[in-house]
């Protein structure tokens, strides 16, 4: 019979930002959408929480995470930056 392990696992930069499951996955969902209202949908979870998400990664971070652009699906455009793009992959 196996085990099945639960739990989250945590990601913390030399800035002290920390990045989990929820966070890398809102994210991952940003980078594939181009928007943080369509991410949170995909999400099930209200753009106002994402929204609050996305704000307290990019103060934690030393550069935003993730930054306004034209276009997105369904909702105003975001992107990851260069440094959204390496955390992610990190956590990945």
């Amino acid at each position: 019979m196996g085990m099945e392990v639960k739990g989250n696992l945590w990601l913390q930069g030399e800035e002290g930002l920390m990045l989990g499951k929820g966070r890398a996955t809102l994210l991952r969902q940003i980078e594939e959408t181009g928007s943080i209202a369509e991410a949170a949908r995909q999400m099930e979870m209200s753009y106002r929480r994402a929204w609050g998400m996305v704000k307290a990664m990019n103060e934690a971070a030393a550069n935003p995470l993730v930054e306004k652009s034209t276009g997105g699906k369904k909702g105003g455009g975001a992107r990851l930056t260069a440094e959204g793009k390496k955390l992610l992959g990190s956590f990945e």
